[in-house]
């Protein structure tokens, strides 16, 4: 609940200021400066809240004016214009706060790792998914990230059963995380000389990366296993044994990492991913034991969710999830994907605020 997240922030904020005149802190200067600095983040969001809290209870306020027995028609003309007025204030204040918690968000500002799997399809679905590669890959490059391939199953025309990379760079995941689901491409496949359109699907995960102090890895709990590198068709790319693969013991998750010519970076990049997608894990389960209510919101990460089709016959770009339709396929596939991110964004943020305000989630998933 949004409004459980602004008082933990207050909370907070309260605590480091105490924090700030202990003589354990003011005696040492580098944890001064850590804890002014976390003092200094929350500042705008607590005086904020605050405003909003101030705003909620002016309107309290003046409706207990008006439900008093004197109250003549001068006096209920201004409580209703103060209710007006508080209640305008008050819902810009929130809309500010669902922002700035969303700026707070530690996880937004982290790299993270993707995987692309063909589905249902055949071949086609391989290609489609080589497709939502490069407009990742594209969509990277505009902002300036960098892109890391750390293991692919490439078909001998040019498309991926399966893909795992990275993107570094600065809000990755805060922009990438709608990207989890299911996605439907239509189109005449590339395959096949008739004019018939077929439908086929790929799945893309999106996983936070996770440092080291953030999640426990047992290496005792870890296979690791080398080989040589193949490219696709089985050709060997490379002579020696560089490639690496990881076996998570007690959750089965296998990792392979192929792409660097160097075994130590090969294993660095399989952990990294292994790290990412463990954390993911143990999250969702905690989550799903928690509630269910994360299902029904637009950056939930549900990879068993068909999110978006690509209808190519039309031009056509739809993402069921906030029922958007637009003509720009075409640049869509080229990496100009800011305008859909924006709006799954917005749409998260009114959702997070509905459910903060007291309004029932009801987002119909179609």
């Amino acid at each position: 609940m949004l409004l459980e997240k602004l008082y933990e922030c207050e909370n907070k904020y309260e605590e480091l200021e105490h924090r700030l005149t202990e003589p354990e802190i003011l005696s040492d200067s580098e944890k001064y400066r850590k804890t002014a600095t976390e003092l200094a983040s929350l500042r705008e969001t607590v005086e904020v809240f605050r405003d909003y809290k101030a705003a909620v209870a002016e309107i309290e306020d003046a409706e207990n004016v008006l439900k008093e027995p004197g109250c003549d028609s001068e006096l209920r003309q201004l409580a209703e214009e103060q209710i007006e007025s508080a209640k305008a204030r008050s819902e810009e204040l929130l809309k500010r706060l669902g922002e700035l918690l969303k700026s707070n968000d530690p996880a937004s500002n982290k790299d993270v790792v993707m995987e692309i799997r063909a589905g249902t399809g055949g071949e086609e679905a391989a290609l489609f998914a080589a497709v939502l590669f490069r407009m990742y890959s594209k969509y990277a490059e505009s902002r300036g990230w960098q892109v890391s391939v750390a293991d692919a199953n490439e078909t001998e025309i040019g498309g991926f059963k399966e893909i795992v990379f990275t993107i570094e760079g600065n809000g990755v995941y805060g922009r990438m995380k709608y990207e989890s689901g299911v996605h439907r491409v239509q189109r005449v496949p590339q395959t096949e000389a008739g004019g018939r359109i077929h439908t086929s699907a790929a799945t893309v995960a999106v996983f936070p990366e996770s440092d080291d102090d953030e999640f426990d890895l047992d290496p005792n709990e870890v296979d690791v296993d080398t080989y040589r590198s193949g490219g696709a068709g089985g050709q060997h790319i490379n002579k020696t044994e560089s490639a690496i693969r990881l076996t998570h013991r007690p959750t089965g998750i296998v990792v392979t990492c192929q792409d660097q010519r160097s075994q130590i970076k090969n294993k660095e990049r399989a952990f990294k991913v292994l790290r990412a997608r463990l954390k993911d894990l143990y999250e969702t389960q905690k989550k799903t034991s928690e509630s269910q209510d994360r299902k029904n919101q637009v950056g939930s990460g549900d990879r068993s969710q068909r999110i978006r089709t690509y209808n190519y016959t039309q031009n056509r770009i739809t993402d069921h999830r906030i029922g958007y339709t637009a003509y720009y396929l075409d640049d869509f596939v080229d990496g100009k994907l800011d305008d859909m991110i924006d709006r799954l964004s917005a749409a998260d943020g009114a959702e997070k605020l509905a459910g903060g305000a007291g309004g029932e989630d009801d987002n119909d998933q179609n």
